[in-house]
């Protein structure tokens, strides 16, 4: 299986209301140097409907400036619907809305 569709099928599995970072999809994917192939996966999205790559976010809890689907106030605006809130400076508390990275361990 190519890494792309790796990463859209472990993207899949991000619940409502969640968010994992680029990184963690590298290193549960066993790249752990690839969180920019991540994000260019990502921005390459071909089912968006069906791949929520609007839950994934930078280290920061940060939202991405260029989202593909509309920009950072898109990915926002999404994820304000599923319940994440953010901070004063437009982070995520990744302790409340992150996933643990160990719930992928055999993925």
């Amino acid at each position: 299986m190519q890494f792309f569709e790796r990463v859209y099928n472990l993207v899949r599995e991000i619940p409502r209301g969640k968010v994992m970072t680029y990184g963690q999809i590298a290193r549960i994917l066993g790249a752990p140097r690839f969180s920019q192939v991540v994000g260019f996966a990502l921005h390459q999205n071909p089912d968006p409907e069906h791949i929520p790559c609007h839950r994934v976010v930078n280290r920061n809890g940060e939202i991405s400036a260029s989202f593909a689907f509309g920009g950072g106030n898109e990915q926002r605006k999404r994820l304000e619907a599923e319940g994440i809130v953010f901070d004063k400076d437009g982070r995520i508390d990744l302790k409340k809305y992150g996933l643990n990275t160990l719930d992928f361990i055999n993925f």
